[in-house]
């Protein structure tokens, strides 16, 4: 796995000519389109890339973007790639590994989640100030030393500085923010009444089927990470949603996120 990440590093490296990413991002179900407004200088679809899985998720485009955004040279993965698609953890997280090799200095990452806190509404933005793991852990097997270390400390994983960063930029903005720990699941199924009270007894906000597994990594290699859910959806409610609803409300929502990245990125 090491030598295909490098590889793969390698073949994106001879066809970008010399554009090395400042910030990684990383788009989630209904916030692909933020993807469409970068400046884009070269663009690369999953399917062409040696060693990139294929998304499989409706709402996912499957593109590498590569381009400005407020001036600052970026990647952007329009769509991601999860655990209950079928791919192991290391396929999962092995884009993440890509950008950190082709120069990232931090990660955003963002998703669509159903919110557990009873505060919470959707079409609400929750920085991500934590995370609690259901998923198989993606630094399982043999540890890659040249990328980290055996046990990484997983403590702010979150960044305090890009969180402080955000919440001045929102109060600026006038942005409504939440605040809130992150559950991770594998999905595909979307939870039980039963496991949101669950959730929400260890102490999750909101929960979803992705972005742990990236953070791990990210950490594992000490890229600093910040941390976006759009709540599309209040899982301690009887109203039943769906795939399409959760789109739909990760669209509406994006224009502010989109906002709030641009802003952020623009202070780096």
């Amino acid at each position: 796995m090491s030598e295909e990440i490098k590889k793969t590093a390698a073949w994106i490296e001879a066809r970008i000519e010399g554009f090395r990413p400042e910030v990684g991002i990383v788009l989630g179900t209904g916030l692909g389109d933020f993807a469409d407004r970068i400046e884009a200088r070269y663009v690369f679809e999953y399917k062409e890339i040696p060693g990139f899985p294929l998304s499989t998720v409706e709402g996912h485009k499957g593109r590498l973007i590569f381009g400005r955004i407020e001036g600052r040279r970026v990647v952007a993965m329009q769509g991601r790639f999860h655990y209950y698609e079928g791919y192991t953890m290391r396929q999962v997280t092995f884009p993440v590994r890509v950008m950190a090799l082709l120069g990232i200095g931090c990660l955003f990452v963002s998703n669509a989640s159903g919110g557990i806190n009873p505060t919470f509404r959707v079409g609400d933005l929750m920085l991500i100030t934590d995370h609690i793991n259901l998923m198989p852990n993606p630094l399982i097997g043999p540890n890659m030393a040249e990328f980290g270390p055996r046990f990484p400390d997983m403590h702010n994983c979150y960044d305090k500085t890009l969180i402080a960063r955000a919440t001045a930029i929102a109060e600026r903005e006038g942005i409504k923010l939440q605040y809130g720990v992150y559950v991770g699941g594998t999905g595909p199924t979307f939870e039980t009444q039963a496991e949101y009270r669950y959730f929400k007894t260890i102490g999750g906000d909101a929960v979803g089927m992705s972005t742990v597994p990236e953070v791990i990594v990210a950490r594992h290699m000490s890229v600093p990470v910040f941390g976006v859910s759009v709540i599309t959806n209040c899982g301690l409610s009887d109203e039943v949603g769906d795939h399409d609803d959760v789109q739909l409300q990760g669209r509406r929502a994006g224009a502010r996120m989109e906002r709030l990245f641009r802003e952020m990125i623009k202070t780096l």
